[in-house]
């Protein structure tokens, strides 16, 4: 156990023992402070922070007395310091967090300090997760070959991480090959309730924790409170600093009833999903209560809070209970920890007492008989639609991906309208009009049979509407047995009745942990969906990050050949485009039977109630209902094969990692050696020619506009991610620095080299820069040369001429995943300021932390409103206030256009706190810490 030297300040008198089974611990008593006992548990657990923190500079009484006196019908507008217990990462994010460390050893040297002082003061666990592609598939090798290539791309990352594991203090790495972050968070790295030493006593407190992937809130199903954030506030968290934040509000959501037969958690988390979002909880907390809590099982109450990003609260929790204690139990955890986690809860009022309802900001409430079978799609989590009307949904956005040919054949199919009165069907905005329309409408239907044969020899035909990727992945539902054990008992069905999968059907089975793979072995259904082509392929995200692999040749030359509008179906929570693979353009969410189901059928053009999957072997049609197990055979099978000794014997050495991990050669030393001539790991810019002193903050002058976007750009949009093309920027690098086509590998597995990344930001081939008419990718005008660009050379350009550069977006800019890079590309390329409608909470952060500004456009404005097209010059005034610690609550925007008129408007500074106000006078929040540190 860590020792640590805290404050003593306590003034409340909170400190007091709690004794648990003979053993006792300091803890610090929430009902000290009048007034906590009212809080939502979420507001509970922030207010034993700032207990346990305080100091009287950086956690005052003054901040627990607001929070105790929280008013929950009041904007936000009380800043607090949240420190959280621990962070967690995966590999994508977490190799440049090593990175950004392993450098800020070398500069804090640099500036007079001792590198030794560059070190986790939390603790700090990454999973490697993100690495795994699905290069083989549907064969029994399936596994070992994917792990094979993997360690060849990856082994420079592996062996820079394996020595981050040595060269620094309380920082573990889980190797490749065992499981999602997330799932391994709950079922092994999470704690329930902390204790460390602090001046010889043993003090408890709860767990907390952030993490450098935006479902890190999955944790919050076990009551844990945790959220998201960028890999530059993760790094400074890990070195002792707090986030920064708002007291938000909390959103209170009642849950009543039992989901009903053929519904399943996927459905309820997809119903949710659509509720909040329509609702508008960004940058809110979210607090299930109510009678039906205790009848959601912890693994759908992880399901549910993994999708807190895509209906963009910071933290969708439910409180501790005996479903939370049974599920750590289950999964291994000591029994006395599991006593101390049930005490600490009960001794502090944090025990879910379903008969006392907390005063909440906002109250919504689902009735789970009410929910019913649905997927979502075709671009967005947020968009739901029925299982019964998806036939008719995706006939009516096909046109949107792929017009009618002269020659095609054309059905006419009517679009039934959603009813008003239904609660969880779409309500229409003006952004989301293809889930449904207002009136019923004829909606032609294209078809573009084209002749495949496959390289077994087997002929067919592809169509637009067709699934070329069948896939099981994503934390969101792996770690749910309920969900996975029905796609198995869905598969054994339709083996016992001859169904197949489709041809042209790329299958894939990624578990979480080894743990689903054991369940399977033991309940006997291995055979049957390696029967239907989901073999093993990898413990990790696979297709739900965008590393899905290549189609087989001669399906991918068919679709671009044709261009043809295909459809994915995965299991995961990001359908966005561009994502999942270069060859689909059309994306559905679904839960893990339903992906099977689509298999069988093979196109979203498919009516799973009145069209048959197939004949058995007597020649009766076969549908879906047919094969669909029953929610009391999934439970029979939950409760014979799952046991707790699956979780003990896959966790209990879960850090030595395989014989490939064991027998990497690792560097040692304090400071890290680079290699000058890798590709993967490159000591970045951020703190070259930095000193103690801070550089004054300036106004911006004469700058261009690198990208004009519309609304929902997010961060996949942003950020590299996914293969990286021959003949782009990052690939021209590549290809320069002697790197063969085949071993390119992916955007996230070199996210340790700034070089690449630079150069694959805002280079996502669905992105539209609205500088361009009718492009899509990562191009832009170079207003030096008149001419189109790539953003990155239209960049490097301006940068060489030492013109400043803005960004001009619409709404809801910044949402998504991958948001460190988003945030560091965008900083790289030289821009000075981003300019939106409104932002996503992380995403915001993180371009101050980069010494990025964000502004928003006056209320009710956007470009086009105010008559701005891109082609301006702008001149931004009123920055310099930041540099006597006020932040301006707007700036003057000038836009100058090319006949000499202007256009004026005040923009809002989005700097929301002092922290941030700091973070972005010292060039970002790394030089914050170095800086501080360093004396």
């Amino acid at each position: 156990m860590r020792t640590a030297k805290e404050t003593q300040v306590d003034s409340f008198n909170s400190r007091a023992t709690l004794d648990v089974d003979g053993n006792s611990c300091e803890i610090l008593r929430l009902d000290a402070v009048e007034g906590i006992e009212k809080l939502p548990y979420s507001l509970k657990i922030l207010a034993e922070n700032l207990l346990r923190t305080e100091d009287g500079a950086n956690v005052t009484a003054d901040h627990i007395k607001a929070l105790a006196n929280w008013d929950p019908s009041a904007e936000p507008d009380t800043e607090i310091q949240f420190t959280p217990a621990r962070v967690v990462m995966q590999d994508f994010t977490g190799v440049p967090c090593v990175v950004d460390l392993a450098t800020m050893r070398e500069a804090v040297a640099d500036l007079g300090g001792s590198p030794d002082k560059i070190n986790p003061l939390a603790p700090a666990e990454l999973v490697i997760d993100h690495s795994v592609v699905i290069d083989v598939f549907g064969r029994e090798d399936a596994f070992e070959r994917n792990v094979e290539l993997e360690y060849g791309r990856n082994e420079e990352r592996y062996q820079f991480l394996r020595w981050g594991q040595g060269a620094f203090d309380d920082f573990k790495v889980v190797p490749p090959g065992t499981g999602i972050v997330h799932q391994v968070n709950i079922e092994y790295l999470a704690r329930g309730v902390m204790t460390r030493e602090v001046d010889g006593t043993l003090r408890a407190y709860p767990d907390t924790c952030v993490g450098t992937d935006s479902h890190t809130t999955m944790v919050n199903g076990l009551g844990v409170l945790g959220w998201g954030v960028g890999g530059i506030e993760a790094e400074a968290a890990m070195l002792g600093q707090p986030v920064s934040m708002l007291i938000p509000r909390v959103v209170g959501f009642k849950l009543t009833g039992e989901i009903p037969t053929g519904a399943t958690a996927t459905d309820v988390v997809l119903t949710i999903t659509q509720m909040l979002r329509e609702h508008g909880v960004v940058g809110k907390f979210v607090e299930f209560y109510g009678e039906g809590v205790s009848a959601v099982p912890l693994a759908n109450r992880a399901t549910i809070g993994n999708m807190s990003p895509e209906f963009g609260s910071t933290a969708a929790i439910f409180p501790i209970d005996d479903v939370t204690v049974d599920y750590f139990r289950l999964t291994g955890r000591s029994e006395e920890q599991v006593k101390l986690i049930e005490s600490y809860a009960k001794e502090q009022g944090l025990w879910h007492d379903p008969s006392r309802e907390a005063a909440y900001s906002e109250y919504l409430e689902l009735d789970l008989s009410s929910v019913v079978p649905s997927i979502a799609g075709p671009k967005r989590p947020q968009d739901r639609i029925q299982l019964s009307e998806a036939k008719e949904s995706f006939a009516a956005v096909l046109s949107n991906y792929a017009a009618a040919d002269e020659g095609t054949d054309l059905d006419e199919a009517i679009e039934e309208t959603f009813p008003a009165s239904d609660p969880i069907t779409p309500n229409v905005s003006e952004d989301s009009a293809e889930v449904a329309t207002e009136t019923p409408t004829a909606t032609k239907r294209a078809h573009k049979r084209v002749p495949l044969t496959m390289a077994d020899g087997t002929e067919t035909e592809l169509d637009h509407g067709a699934v070329v990727i069948s896939s099981i992945t994503s934390c969101t539902n792996t770690s749910n047995p309920s969900v996975m054990l029905a796609a198995a008992l869905l598969a054994r069905n339709a083996v016992e009745r001859g169904l197949k999968v489709k041809p042209w059907v790329k299958t894939s089975m990624a578990p979480g942990s080894k743990v689903v793979t054991h369940y399977y072995e033991k309940a006997g259904l291995w055979p049957a969906l390696e029967a239907l082509g989901y073999h093993l392929v990898g413990y990790g995200c696979t297709t739900c990050i965008g590393n899905s692999g290549p189609l087989p040749e001669e399906v991918s030359q068919v679709i671009n050949d044709n261009d043809l509008a295909v459809v994915s179906v995965l299991s995961g929570n990001r359908n966005f485009e561009g994502r999942i693979n270069p060859d689909v353009k059309m994306n559905y969410l679904a839960s893990p039977p339903l992906v099977i189901a689509y298999g069988l059928a093979g196109t979203m053009d498919f009516d799973f109630e009145t069209e048959a999957l197939g004949k058995d072997k007597d020649g009766n049609d076969v549908y879906l209902r047919d094969i669909w197990p029953s929610p009391d055979e999934v439970r029979e099978v939950m409760d014979s094969s799952i046991t707790q000794e699956m979780f003990e014997d896959d966790y209990a050495d879960v850090f030595a990692g395989d014989e490939r991990w064991r027998s990497l050669q690792t560097p040692e030393g304090d400071t890290f050696a680079w290699d000058a001539d890798s590709t993967y790991v490159r000591k970045p810019p951020y703190f070259e020619g930095m000193t103690m002193e801070l550089t004054p903050v300036e106004d911006i002058a004469g700058a261009r506009v690198l990208a004009k976007l519309g609304d929902s750009v997010t961060t996949d949009h942003i950020s590299p991610a996914g293969a990286i093309k021959f003949d782009s920027p990052a690939g021209k690098y590549l290809k320069d620095n002697g790197v063969e086509r085949r071993d390119f590998n992916s955007y996230g597995s070199r996210r340790g080299n700034h070089e690449v990344m630079i150069r694959g930001t805002f280079a996502n081939i669905r992105l539209r820069n609205q500088l361009l008419d009718g492009v899509e990718g990562g191009y832009t005008k170079n207003f030096l040369s008149g001419e189109q660009d790539t953003i990155f050379d239209a960049s490097q350009a301006y940068q060489e001429a030492d013109i400043p550069l803005v960004i001009l977006g619409g709404k809801e800019y910044g949402s998504g995943s991958s948001r460190d890079w988003a945030a560091k590309g965008t900083a790289l390329l030289g821009v000075k300021a981003v300019i939106t409608e409104s932002f996503e909470r992380i995403h915001r952060s993180n371009l101050i932390g980069m010494g990025v500004l964000p502004l928003q456009f006056p209320d009710g404005e956007n470009a086009d409103s105010l008559g701005l097209d891109g082609t301006e010059i702008f001149d931004i005034a009123g920055i310099t206030e930041l540099n006597d610690r006020v932040t301006p609550k707007t700036v003057k925007v000038t836009a100058t256009k090319e006949d000499g008129s202007t256009v004026e408007f005040d923009a809002r500074v989005r700097i929301d706190t002092p922290g941030e106000r700091e973070y972005f006078r010292n060039g970002g929040i790394l030089q914050y810490v170095l800086r501080s540190l360093a004396k």
